[in-house]
């Protein structure tokens, strides 16, 4: 059976880290993000967990870390998570993110042309696009 078009599922992304608390400062004293969940590894085969986002929002990002952590971060230009801003980019927002540990870099000429891209501490993209999300 097909996903239901009358409501929308909740989406959660779910990446790698090497250093949690580096990821935290970048996803939540950066970019402003809530902790919305933080679990300890308590046993074998268990792994640190940080789930970050905004409360009521049908998203949010599980970043998984620890010494049993499986896999390491291993993002590429393409691994992109885009923010439909509908407007500009606050300067002081990036600024923001590039103390909180992020990297200003290329995403290519469509994004720089609508947005700034930012690389979190594992690399992996953040896109703030100034465009308005359509599903067009």
């Amino acid at each position: 059976m097909p996903l239901s078009r009358t409501t929308a599922p909740h989406v959660r992304i779910a990446r790698p880290s090497r250093d949690l608390t580096a990821a935290e400062r970048f996803w939540v004293g950066g970019l402003g993000l809530d902790v919305l969940w933080r679990a300890a590894a308590d046993g074998p085969g268990e792994h640190d967990l940080l789930i970050v986002g905004l409360p009521g929002a049908e998203w949010h990002l599980e970043l998984v870390g620890g010494a049993q952590l499986a896999v390491e971060p291993a993002p590429t230009t393409e691994d992109l998570l885009v923010l439909y801003l509908d407007g500009p980019v606050d300067d002081e927002l990036v600024r923001e993110l590039e103390r909180a540990g992020g990297t200003r870099v290329s995403a290519g000429p469509y994004w720089d042309r609508w947005g700034v891209t930012v690389a979190d501490p594992d690399g992996y993209r953040l896109v703030l696009s100034t465009r308005e999300w359509s599903n067009d």
